[in-house]
């Protein structure tokens, strides 16, 4: 019989339901019938990549963020009786859906609750060390109450590389890891296309929680009005819409793209411009582009990320409150972009996966 892997993203932003769509690929090439637990704008980006295959309901944490990037961290803190109160109702909610649905493992993306005694779960993050704008004492206590849940698992799988040459720095590198760690190499649902023709000058993907999703909406799309001729795209990180739209002569606009069509453009631009989240990193990494980075406001792990890969030279990183367009795209003209450079590691998590798939 066919093995169920039953699929969960957390639904922070897109990228833990977009860097979940190679692996859930790979359990169905291997063979598995694959369940997906969703909602909202994940579901409807899962439900496009992968029509027809069953999505069940599950609420997310519903985080709420600020305005301002400022108090992005002391609001996230005065939710966390709601994410607990989430793990809790998520535990109940997987003892039900296992036995009523006959799951026979469980891939969890960062949801801490989706662990059950009978069956094997695994926990997927990127973020072993979690970064907060407190620093030291805050993030010590954040680490081992992460670790509590995700020695809870069968295994956690990082996505990224191991040893010095990687990604995520020091938050998939800490001191001490989790006894139950095994890295994927990179994740990403892209692949090197040859010779596609440059069409774009700029593609800008807007992603991430609103409201700050809109915020960066607004400036960019504001900016790159202002440079006459510019041929661009902007991707608004919609996919429960469906929109497309000229806002100014040569400056087209989609609400989504799905994975091969955001794959070509991706290749067919000179530079994209992004935030700094984790899986449009890995994408980057994966297809050799250059990058313009824009972290969240006030969302420790980007701003992290963006001047950790700053320093390493693989993409240039600018605060939104300093970001202007024109000059970001000259110091572009000159910054010594580095290639990631390991092809041979991109899909080192098919192997792992086709593992565990055999192993149920």
């Amino acid at each position: 019989m066919q093995k169920k892997v039953l699929v969960v993203p957390l639904d922070w932003g897109l990228g833990h339901a977009t860097r979940d769509i190679p692996l859930i690929r790979e359990l169905l090439n291997a063979g598995c019938v694959v369940l997906i637990a969703a909602e909202g704008k994940h579901a409807a980006l899962l439900s496009r990549e992968f029509p027809g295959i069953t999505i069940l309901p599950l609420p997310g944490y519903q985080i709420t963020y600020s305005k301002k990037g400022l108090f992005f961290g002391l609001k996230i803190i005065r939710q966390v009786p709601k994410i607990w109160k989430a793990i809790r109702f998520e535990q109940a909610w997987l003892r039900k859906t296992v036995q009523e649905h006959g799951i026979d493992a469980v891939i969890s993306d960062n949801r801490f609750g989706l662990y059950h005694p009978d069956i094997p779960c695994i926990f997927i993050s990127h973020q072993l060390l979690i970064k907060t704008p407190f620093g030291g004492v805050t993030e010590r206590i954040l680490q081992r109450i992460n670790y509590r849940y995700i020695n809870k698992y069968s295994a956690c799988w990082v996505p990224d590389f191991p040893g010095e040459h990687n990604l995520s720095g020091a938050l998939a590198h800490p001191k001490q890891l989790p006894d139950n760690t095994t890295y994927l190499g990179c994740l990403s649902r892209f692949e090197p296309l040859p010779g596609v023709s440059r069409k774009y000058d700029v593609l800008a993907l807007i992603s991430g929680p609103e409201p700050q999703r809109t915020q960066l909406e607004v400036i960019l799309k504001d900016q790159l009005r202002q440079i006459p001729g510019i041929k661009a795209l902007i991707v608004s990180g919609k996919p429960d819409q469906s929109s497309e739209e000229d806002t100014a002569p040569g400056i087209s606009q989609v609400s989504h793209l799905n994975a091969a069509d955001l794959n070509a453009a991706m290749q067919a631009s000179d530079i994209v411009i992004s935030r700094s989240g984790y899986t449009t990193l890995m994408d980057l990494a994966k297809l050799g582009k250059k990058a313009i980075l824009i972290p969240t406001p006030g969302q420790s792990e980007q701003e992290y990320l963006g001047k950790h890969l700053m320093q390493e030279g693989y993409f240039i990183s600018i605060p939104q409150h300093r970001f202007v367009l024109q000059k970001a795209l000259e110091d572009a003209k000159t910054f010594p972009f580095r290639s990631f450079g390991r092809p041979e590691d991109m899909n080192a998590y098919k192997s792992i996966v086709r593992k565990f798939a055999e192993s149920l």
